[in-house]
């Protein structure tokens, strides 16, 4: 038994100082919790504090059952990868507009296969399997200890702000010690309004700590190409290609983070214009194709008309 167990810990501390030498922060907790994050989602919807339309587009696709590929699973593995911002340059009517996407969006799988791989060549040759999740990762995470919570409902990791990508997987490896907390907010926070002020949607309020997602820019610019915006939705009020930054760059945590640009893409005038007009990705030239696919926003092609009208329409 002492054998057993000092075999388990000693992996746990490879994985973890392996991933932590790479600038990743890692946690395991064990697979008894994932009734609990069912339950936690779940509640907050019955109890109305979750949009239905925002449950069932965004949260409803969740799955809480272990997968038969690994009913063996033992445990829940949350890693944290930090990323940096992108920027697309789009020209204009002659001028050049630098649109930021956010963090979590560009080379999101590859990091995902990245961090799969390295655990899958730890894990494996200590005789244990792991497979990806369908789960609540900022929640998973929260509860591990991975994250804090910020007011504005974004997770935030020591060293990294909000500038970082989530992933997790189910492991056969056993958690011999299990942070399991409830989720808590960072301590910043408790005298700090400047994310709710930066807000213009309201979706940071100051009478509840969930995000009225229904009202976050990210949500409604994030929907199908076809769905208009709503009409309360300001067109000076967006700010980025996709998401919103505005209350991860007016948080103070996030200060040494604000200028970090990882990857950019220029896009020509004819582009710009063929990405305003709809065109469809077999009439677009490789090269653009290119650089869509680079910003990890190919699959997003058809609401790029959309969002990218509301930079231009002030050019015209």
């Amino acid at each position: 038994m002492i054998h057993a167990l000092s075999y388990v810990m000693d992996t746990t501390d490879e994985l973890t100082s392996n991933l932590e030498e790479l600038g990743y922060r890692v946690r395991i907790a064990s697979i008894d919790h994932l009734p609990m994050l069912k339950k936690q989602i779940e509640e907050q919807h019955n109890q109305g504090l979750l949009d239905d339309q925002f449950y069932q587009e965004r949260l409803a696709w969740f799955r809480f059952e272990i997968p038969n590929s690994l009913q063996n699973a033992k445990s829940l593995i949350s890693v944290a990868v930090p990323r940096p911002q992108t920027r697309a340059v789009f020209t204009w009517n002659g001028n050049r507009c630098p649109l930021i996407i956010p963090p979590t969006y560009t080379g999101y799988n590859i990091i995902a296969k990245r961090v799969e791989s390295l655990l899958e060549g730890i894990l494996s040759k200590k005789g244990y399997k792991l497979a990806r999740t369908e789960l609540p990762l900022k929640l998973l995470a929260a509860r591990s200890g991975l994250v804090q919570y910020g007011r504005n409902n974004i997770s935030y990791v020591s060293g990294m702000g909000s500038f970082f990508e989530l992933v997790a997987f189910y492991s056969e490896l056993p958690c011999e010690v299990d942070d399991w907390k409830e989720a808590t907010m960072m301590k910043q926070c408790e005298s700090c309004e400047l994310c709710r002020l930066a807000c213009p949607t309201g979706a940071i309020t100051s009478n509840r700590f969930l995000l009225r997602a229904e009202r976050c820019i990210t949500y409604q610019n994030e929907k199908k190409g076809d769905v208009p915006f709503p009409d309360w939705l300001a067109g000076s009020w967006h700010n980025s290609l996709e998401g919103c930054m505005r209350c991860q760059i007016a948080c103070p945590v996030d200060k040494p983070f604000r200028e970090w640009v990882g990857e950019e893409e220029e896009f020509s005038e004819e582009e710009t214009l063929l990405l305003l007009s709809g065109t469809s990705i077999d009439k677009l030239a490789k090269e653009t194709i290119g650089k869509l696919e680079r910003l990890d926003i190919l699959a997003d092609l058809n609401i790029l008309p959309r969002n990218l009208g509301c930079f231009f329409r002030k050019h015209e």
